[in-house]
């Protein structure tokens, strides 16, 4: 259900934006990463989205209570149900990165592109 809510949520902020599936797209990656991966999916736990928008760009992030290891880009193996996530935002953002530590951390990706007048 949290999935919905924030893409209704952006979908909101961003009425209009010629990439908008691509930044909704980047979007549940990250916040499903941040379920299953961090202990933010845990009883008790939240992380937060933070939109960013200024001239031809847009920036989301979600913050997460962190977890274990470093993210990194990983090809899945043919069949296998995850490991897809932040190659999906990869080649959809025109950029993205992290910051934090096991305590938190800190996705964004990058969008760019003319919006109508």
């Amino acid at each position: 259900m949290r999935q919905i809510t924030v893409r209704r949520f952006i979908a909101g902020l961003l009425d209009g934006c010629p990439y908008l599936d691509d930044v909704l797209l980047a979007a549940d990656e990250l916040v499903v990463n941040a379920i299953r991966h961090t202990r933010s999916g845990r009883s008790g736990g939240s992380f937060t989205v933070e939109i960013m928008r200024g001239g031809k760009g847009v920036a989301v992030s979600v913050a997460d209570q962190g977890g274990p290891g470093q993210l990194v880009v990983r090809d899945a193996e043919g069949l296998a149900e995850s490991g897809r996530g932040l190659r999906t935002v990869s080649l959809t953002a025109a950029s993205w990165g992290w910051h934090g530590n096991a305590d938190g951390r800190t996705v964004t990706a990058v969008f760019f592109g003319e919006w109508p007048a």
